[in-house]
């Protein structure tokens, strides 16, 4: 039998609200955190993912009252991302409520951290999350996946499939791929790269940027490996409300929660 899909919402945070950009940038307020995580878990969304995305560049620690508040009001699995650095900061979000923690820049920064985290917690509780752009190569019209930090603004030497299969090797119990290329426009997914990945390592991927249409999620899980579809402001915004996207998924074919 195979593994149904799951679709999750993201709520992704900047001063105590949840906000949503495109490409990373020009971001517009999205709503009360509190109030969308209570509307997802009772619109039979799988998962929950939080995002304090300026935790890293503000270099402070995710928002731990926040987390308390939102997980309180959950009865789904709950990921919770953003400037966690350490084993300590997150036993405190998982204490606070959350299910598993997301990691990005400090993972890049320090690898260790992925073993450390999976020790300790589990890689079950381990979600290293992964900002990608196709940086396109000198005098050649060809383009490599390159993994971003520090929310996106920062570029490192990374090549992103090779970084995915060191953060397994490490012990990380799922991928969050976003592809900034993808991000906000709802155009669809990235789904060549997010195929690659999904097919070449043994643990979940979750993806993430383009999400526009129960189109965009069919063909996702239909021409992709991968076992999750986030997205943000199409939930956020009414457009495509969680039980409407399983049905037109259910229509399709594709295995999902109902």
């Amino acid at each position: 039998m195979s593994v149904k899909k799951r679709i999750i919402p993201c709520l992704d945070i900047k001063d105590g609200r949840t906000v949503k950009g495109i490409n990373f940038v020009g971001l517009r307020d999205a709503g009360d955190p509190v109030t969308l995580a209570r509307q997802y878990a009772d619109q039979g969304a799988d998962e929950l993912c939080f995002l304090d995305i300026t935790a890293t560049i503000e270099k402070r620690d995710t928002l731990i009252p926040l987390v308390r508040e939102i997980a309180a009001v959950l009865n789904i699995p709950f990921t919770v991302g953003g400037g966690i650095n350490d084993v300590m900061l997150a036993k405190e979000i998982i204490k606070a409520g959350a299910d598993k923690v997301a990691i990005n820049s400090a993972a890049v920064k320090r690898p260790d951290l992925i073993n450390e985290l999976a020790a300790q917690l589990g890689s079950q509780c381990v979600v290293v999350a992964v900002d990608t752009k196709a940086i396109k190569l000198p005098d050649s019209d060809k383009s490599i996946d390159k993994v971003f930090v520090a929310g996106g603004r920062v570029e490192t030497s990374l090549e992103t499939i090779a970084w995915c299969a060191e953060c397994e090797q490490r012990g990380a119990g799922e991928i969050l791929l976003t592809s900034m290329d993808h991000d906000g426009t709802k155009n669809g997914f990235a789904l060549q790269l997010t195929d690659l990945i999904s097919r070449r390592l043994g643990i979940p991927i979750i993806a993430s940027g383009g999400g526009g249409t129960a189109a965009h999620f069919e063909t996702l899980f239909k021409d992709t490996h991968a076992s999750a579809g986030l997205a943000a402001s199409i939930f956020h915004f009414g457009e495509l409300p969680v039980p409407e996207l399983k049905k037109q998924l259910i229509t399709a074919g594709v295995s999902v929660r109902r």
